[in-house]
């Protein structure tokens, strides 16, 4: 299976618009026939989650998402999209007919997901991915949150969404998502894009989101990595994700990193803020995950 960038449909936008009416229709009108995801992987915000998408893609064994030449990870249903209903979202995997035919040819039935870094962060999404499938498994990514902090940010300016300096935008951080979560706890069709842009600094803090989805889908259902080790060895790491997701190991044929950005130096004062706030709750986090200092000093 070709990686996501390979697969990108280079058509005229309009050209797109009705291609995705037509086959949308069909794939709802075949919904049916289409199972919920075998997997979701849920985040972190610049962890490696389009890099982790990729590298499945590459898996004989995993169907991107219907249909496949449109090169998306993600349908955005579980936050953006809840006004659909699961039957658009089924429509969005490969039905079982197709499924039967691969596993005659593969030995065994090929599985299929997506991929959303938002899925974590969203304290509604986990229960709601339950409601929909209780048999989901899924993977986070934890990469050192002071560093996903920046890179986060550095992504919003590259955006155009960003006007503030990162010191300034980490300031703002609390008045930006004030009463977000409130308004998202009370309406469960409401998506906050500041919840979504502007989580720089909370966002790193995994334990509550972990614990979360735990609270939802037992442990042999939630494989959590840190990023730097996909990093340091992207096919070891994807040999216990092929094992988590009980399809046979598979050597990549590419191990580059897919969705970086460029970087600069974060500036030291805010590394050193960071760094001294994130410290008590990555001890929290390792010591509820039974593994050693995650990130050091």
């Amino acid at each position: 299976m070709a990686p996501l960038e390979n697969l990108k449909d280079k058509s005229p936008r309009w050209l797109k618009d009705v291609g995705d009416r037509i086959t949308r229709s069909y794939a709802v009108g075949t919904q049916s026939f289409r199972p919920a995801p075998d997997f979701l992987i849920v985040g972190s915000k610049r962890g490696g989650t389009t890099s982790l998408f990729n590298y499945l893609l590459m898996h004989p064994g995993v169907l991107g998402l219907f249909p496949q030449m449109r090169g998306k990870k993600s349908t955005d249903y579980f936050f953006k999209e809840q006004h659909r209903d699961s039957d658009w979202y089924r429509s969005h995997f490969h039905a079982e007919p197709y499924r039967a035919i691969k596993r005659r040819q593969l030995g065994y039935r090929p599985i299929g997901g997506e991929a959303s870094p938002y899925y974590m962060w969203d304290p509604r999404i986990a229960q709601a991915a339950a409601h929909l499938s209780p048999a989901i498994k899924a993977i986070a990514l934890l990469r050192d949150p002071a560093e996903r902090a920046f890179s986060h940010y550095q992504e919003r300016v590259q955006n155009g969404v960003e006007p503030l300096s990162f010191e300034a935008a980490l300031a703002a951080e609390p008045d930006r998502l004030s009463g977000e979560l409130e308004r998202m706890a009370t309406d469960p069709g409401y998506y906050s894009s500041a919840h979504d842009f502007y989580s720089y600094r909370s966002r790193g803090i995994y334990l509550p989101q972990i614990q979360n989805w735990q609270s939802f889908f037992p442990s042999n259902q939630l494989l959590v990595l840190r990023s730097e080790d996909m990093y340091d060895d992207v096919q070891g790491t994807f040999d216990i994700v092929c094992d988590f997701l009980d399809i046979p190991r598979f050597a990549l044929p590419t191990t580059k990193t897919f969705n970086a950005s460029q970087r600069s130096s974060m500036p030291a004062a805010a590394r050193e803020d960071l760094m001294a706030f994130f410290e008590p709750h990555n001890e929290q986090l390792s010591a509820y995950l039974e593994k050693p200092r995650l990130w050091r000093k």
